[in-house]
């Protein structure tokens, strides 16, 4: 078996999460989309108020993948959850049980903080991510929808210009 260490991500990380998140946003054929900058991602994850955590897997000293996470709230439960935004594997790292261990790990933070619920989404192309899901015990929420507002919606929706 592989070692696998998985730690909390420090400011010391957040030039290689930035890494992550666009190796992450090239392999989801998104790269246009990933304009984060070092700068936002200190503030968002270890300024004053941290709107999310990162988990940082690391073999053998070399950094294999991160998990990004946050809180959110289901009123059916009443209770918080816990949700992951990104997952991602190093190509060269996948399949020794890193996934794995990140959302083991995911999943005991979840309990460790009476979480009622564990989600995230997956693009619906990515069919070995959503079989390890599967394999997991997670189940596909189909008869749900997620709606996006961004950009100039967003302003016209937030009544600006």
């Amino acid at each position: 078996m592989t070692d696998i260490r998985i730690d909390p991500a420090t400011p010391a990380d957040v030039p290689m999460i930035r890494t992550l998140i666009r190796e992450l946003a090239e392999f989801e054929k998104l790269l246009h989309e990933a304009r984060a900058t070092d700068e936002q991602l200190h503030d968002s994850l270890f300024g004053p108020n941290p709107g999310a955590e990162v988990l940082m897997a690391r073999i053998g000293g070399e950094v294999a993948g991160f998990a990004l996470f946050f809180h959110n709230f289901s009123t059916f439960v009443g209770q918080r959850g816990l949700y992951l935004e990104d997952l991602f594997v190093r190509p060269r790292f996948r399949g020794v049980g890193c996934g794995e261990a990140l959302l083991r790990c995911l999943a005991k933070i979840a309990l460790e903080r009476n979480c009622g619920r564990f989600e995230w989404s997956v693009l619906d192309w990515n069919q070995r991510a959503i079989d390890f899901y599967k394999s997991l015990g997670a189940v596909p929420m189909d008869e749900w929808t997620i709606y996006r507002v961004t950009g100039e919606a967003l302003k016209k929706l937030g009544g600006g210009a």
